[in-house]
């Protein structure tokens, strides 16, 4: 793969990421650049194994992992958002204070994982390609570290804007990126 099209790739894996460090954003508390930072470094790490993942289940079982990857997304994304809808949907005084400054490793572990998911697919589509996959995953990792970054800081703005509005919104496309990634997958099978 020449650089412009790892480049794209890596852009294209993580806006998914993006669009979930938004909604995380907007859960905290007036987040810090500090917990950007570590929100960005925990989604850009998972977002960069799990291609190295792919590509050796990909030499490995392609079609197993193939068979069932768009329906742990598909939960995972669902959970989450329906989580993160929920709690939008609380008294607004309830739900600012309840709002934490920090979330906590696993929480942010699991949606990073199911944000990369994707990835993982990508990478088993690689092993079949002779790509040369670590110079891949680092560029998926770092514009997952950069845009998850960015995306807490954007819901920080947002969430100052719209509240716990935006919370609800960004569980809610959540679920749409589940629901699509289940979609696309169901139809190519089609």
């Amino acid at each position: 793969m020449n650089f412009a099209s790892t480049a794209l790739l890596a852009l294209a894996m993580s806006t998914d990421a993006f669009a979930a460090a938004v909604g995380k954003g907007t859960a905290l508390q007036k987040p810090k650049w500090s917990e950007a930072l570590r929100t960005g470094a925990i989604f850009g790490v998972i977002e960069a194994i799990t291609p190295l993942i792919g590509w050796g289940l990909g030499l490995a079982a392609a079609d197993y992992v193939k068979t069932f990857d768009h329906w742990i997304a598909f939960v995972l994304l669902l959970v989450l958002g329906g989580r993160m809808v929920w709690a939008a949907a609380q008294k607004p005084d309830e739900a600012e204070a309840a709002k934490p400054s920090r979330h906590g490793f696993w929480l942010l572990a699991v949606t990073g994982f199911a944000t990369s998911i994707d990835a993982m697919a990508v990478g088993v589509g690689l092993a079949f390609l002779n790509v040369s996959i670590v110079p891949v995953a680092a560029a998926i990792g770092l514009a997952t570290f950069v845009m998850v970054t960015l995306g807490v800081m954007v819901g920080r703005l947002l969430g100052n804007v719209v509240g716990r509005w935006a919370e609800g919104i960004g569980g809610l496309l959540l679920i749409g990126i589940g629901s699509f990634i289940l979609y696309e997958h169901l139809t190519a099978l089609a």
